[in-house]
């Protein structure tokens, strides 16, 4: 096998492993964010992202293999839905940040607060 098609073979494995490789293609987490507004068909999402269907199935199909979106066949149609329980592991990973961020607003406000109030001393 030549090396370039071994390196392919491994890109795509790493893209496929899990949720949180997959994800990391904003195309993917385009295709998520119209997803989570409904089920569609291939063709909607391919319009929807000004991408040709054939470059749409391959992230779908990506994100089918890490068990983010489920398909279902309907006639000729095949018609994707997101699948949340397989994005809880980003939503627990990410939310570990949130008394971060809320902490450092907190004292983003505060320092805002100071400072208005100073201005309003020299006046």
């Amino acid at each position: 096998m030549p090396i370039s098609e071994y390196i392919e073979i491994m890109a795509r494995a790493a893209t496929t492993s899990d949720v949180f490789n997959a994800v990391a293609e904003p195309r993917r987490r385009q295709l998520i964010e119209l997803l989570g507004s409904g089920e569609r068909s291939v063709g909607q999402l391919a319009d929807a992202l000004g991408v040709a269907q054939p470059q749409a199935s391959k992230h779908l199909r990506v994100l089918k293999d890490v068990g983010v979106v489920q398909v279902r066949e309907e006639g000729q149609l095949r018609l994707y839905r997101l699948n949340g329980a397989a994005l809880r592991p980003l939503h627990e990973w990410s939310s570990q940040f949130e008394r971060f961020w809320n902490e450092s607003f907190g004292r983003l406000d505060d320092l805002l607060e100071r400072m208005k109030q100073r201005e309003k001393e020299k006046k």
